[in-house]
């Protein structure tokens, strides 16, 4: 498997090896819209997509979910959309987010999502970069975006608004506006044969997905997933979690743009029937748990922010109970389901207990019954790194919580724990028909498998050097294999930040920013890897010592120039992090950097100006000056817990 031609969306071979690899390896390829066609075909009056809207759950089937998108491909053939093309989507989780997906695809496009948190200038970016030809957005909010910059794409054909109120009745636009419905009905003309055509003529080797993904010194990379990698990795993860292939019911909250909400939200369903549940947009700002309760999902995948959250909420009540008999015995349930999961660890020989049993069944099950998640089976997290103590928290209430670990890059998981293979602390073993290796040298972590992607759109450097030609992935990530073959991630190359929401955060980018808007800082450090949010350690400007050329303490011309402008009298380090003018001049300088940020994700909150600058003797820098994060991060440390004082 050679590195793919990345300057045009066109198939890409599919190998399924013969030998050497389990029979999932060689498992034969398929489109999305094969798997599609058998859900519809067995299942076309089963309940496919619930939302809902005045307080009522309203549901599509799997026919309709099929008839609407088949309208929505249609309507792209009629406006000029040709195969191999880009149909962008940005609005919240919901069923015509889906109806865009496939009917894009049906129509032999390629979708690519857009975050709702993105600016205009993040919109204009990728809608440019991909070339997309049709632009989905949910609302006015939204349209804005895009009618702040269409006047930059100029290879769009439509916008299209799901909500009918919020298409404008005039409009300056140099493209047509339609709403949902009216653009489906511009599909009515067009021949059944063209998009049987169109359907027909999809390969497993196709793109049918653009992840875009944030770049450490760049802007954001399209990361590209066929369909076999989607289907594939599908049936990977059933083969490895048996029990989601039971599933019922499954709960959508997590940004559909995101490879983790593709897998399970949209193509998990497709494979096995499932109903998908669409959470409110207040999901993570406490809605969530409503949610849960109504629809009491099957499985559960959140990312570690969000079991954080459960746990803290959880820590409260539980923890505010009156002393008495029904706290002692919810202490001792609790003690019970600890000894459990001790005992379900990989490698323990498991004891039954019935004293574990009579605390599940009088108190524990009562507790997940209350988080709407006592008829689920299978717990999940991933997306970024969770501490091991909250996965003993969950453990304790007998929901056994397995962490995975994936990327964009392998169209989601590439390992994870399972019930039968379960170890708190490690990411678990790869799953079937994949292969893992850690490079001797760097600790780096490389797999392969097919559900490895295709490549970066456009950018053929950055698949080169992401993708060897026997088809390893370099993960970036630092990492170690135990004896039974669990996997422990342990560092990162790539420098970019993952937050506890999981968001992938590029710090170069923000730093580089930042120093545009204040000249005054010398150097900048972003934090927030597991953290709930970003800030900053800065250093200032001051002049070197004459004959060492270590920093001093004393403001350089530039930072006293600052000064003198913001009316400071600070001459010293020590004394501008005592003004008030300099603190609000840094304050207004984040506060610009964070209206130009490419979400809310990427804003920074806090900050705090270190006493020294940076220098080889202090060991924060390289010999080629660049920032070394974790001794700065290391010798920081009581200074950044002083400004999030919790990690999680």
């Amino acid at each position: 498997m050679g590195v793919w031609k990345t300057d045009q969306l066109a198939p890409v071979h599919v190998s399924t090896p013969t030998s050497g690899m389990s029979d999932l390896a060689a498992r034969e390829p398929t489109t999305v819209l094969g798997v599609f066609k058998g859900v519809v075909s067995h299942l076309p009056h089963g309940r496919a997509l619930s939302i809902k809207k005045d307080g009522e759950w309203v549901t599509h089937t799997w026919q309709q979910y099929n008839e609407i998108s088949q309208q929505f491909a249609r309507a792209l053939i009629h406006v000029g959309v040709e195969p191999h093309e880009v149909v962008n989507v940005l609005g919240p989780n919901c069923p015509e987010w889906l109806f865009t997906n496939m009917g894009s695809i049906m129509a032999g496009a390629v979708i690519a999502g857009v975050y709702v948190t993105s600016t205009p200038e993040a919109c204009q970016y990728i809608s440019a970069h991909c070339d997309a030809k049709v632009v989905v957005v949910s609302d006015k909010a939204q349209l804005d975006k895009y009618l702040s910059v269409v006047d930059q794409l100029p290879k769009l054909k439509a916008l299209v608004v799901w909500s009918e109120a919020d298409v404008p009745q005039e409009t300056n636009c140099s493209v047509p506006i339609y709403s949902f419905s009216d653009f489906l009905r511009l599909g009515e003309n067009v021949e059944a044969r063209l998009l049987d055509e169109r359907m027909a003529a999809q390969l497993p080797g196709h793109c049918c997905t653009l992840i875009y993904t944030s770049g450490t010194t760049g802007p954001p990379k399209a990361v590209m997933i066929s369909h076999d990698n989607l289907t594939w990795t599908v049936a990977a993860a059933m083969n490895t979690l048996p029990a989601l292939g039971d599933a019922k019911r499954t709960v959508s909250f997590l940004p559909l743009s995101h490879v983790a909400a593709q897998i399970l939200d949209i193509h998990l369903p497709l494979a096995i029937g499932s109903e998908v549940y669409f959470a409110g947009p207040d999901a993570l700002r406490g809605g969530l748990l409503g949610t849960l309760q109504e629809v009491r999902p099957n499985f559960f995948f959140g990312v570690p922010r969000v079991w954080e959250k459960m746990m803290e909420s959880l820590k409260e009540k539980l923890g505010g109970a009156p002393e008495g008999l029904k706290k002692s015995l919810l202490t001792w349930a609790m003690v019970q389901g600890a000894e459990n999961a001790e005992q379900s660890q990989y490698g323990v020989t498991p004891r039954l207990s019935l004293s574990f049993w009579a605390a599940d069944y009088l108190l524990l099950g009562k507790v997940r019954s209350a988080l709407g998640l006592d008829e689920c089976t299978t717990f999940l997290t991933g997306a970024a790194p969770i501490a091991p103590d909250v996965i003993r928290y969950f453990s304790t209430l007998n929901i056994p919580l397995y962490e995975l670990f994936g990327q964009s890059e392998c169209t989601g998981p590439h390992s994870t724990n399972t019930p039968d293979k379960w170890k708190i602390g490690s990411v678990g073993p790869e799953m079937e028909g994949t292969k893992t290796r850690i490079d001797s040298d760097t600790g780096e972590i490389q797999y392969t498998g097919r559900h490895i992607f295709m490549g970066y759109l456009k950018d053929e450097a950055a698949t080169k050097a992401a993708l060897d030609d026997d088809g390893w992935l370099y993960s970036g990530d630092v990492g170690e294999i135990d004896k039974d073959g669990f996997l422990s991630i342990t560092g990162r190359i790539k420098e970019i930040i993952i937050t506890s929401g999981g968001e992938n955060v590029p710090p170069i980018l923000i730093e580089n920013a930042l120093k545009a808007e204040l000249p005054v800082l010398a150097n900048v450090v972003v934090i927030g890897e597991q953290r709930k949010f970003l800030t900053f350690l800065c250093s200032l400007r001051v002049e070197p010592d004459v004959v060492t050329g270590a920093p001093t303490d004393k403001l350089d011309k530039t930072a006293l120039a600052v000064a003198k402008e913001i009316g400071s009298k600070a001459t010293t380090v020590p004394e501008a992090q005592e003004c008030e003018k300099f603190r609000k001049h840094i304050e207004d300088g984040m506060a610009r950097a964070n209206a130009k940020a490419a979400s809310r994700a990427q804003q920074l909150q806090k900050f705090f100006i270190i006493p020294r600058e940076f220098s080889l003797d202090g060991n924060e820098l390289t010999p080629t000056m660049k920032v070394k994060r974790a001794v700065v991060e290391t010798k920081y440390n009581q200074e950044i817990e002083d400004i999030m004082p919790n990690r999680f």
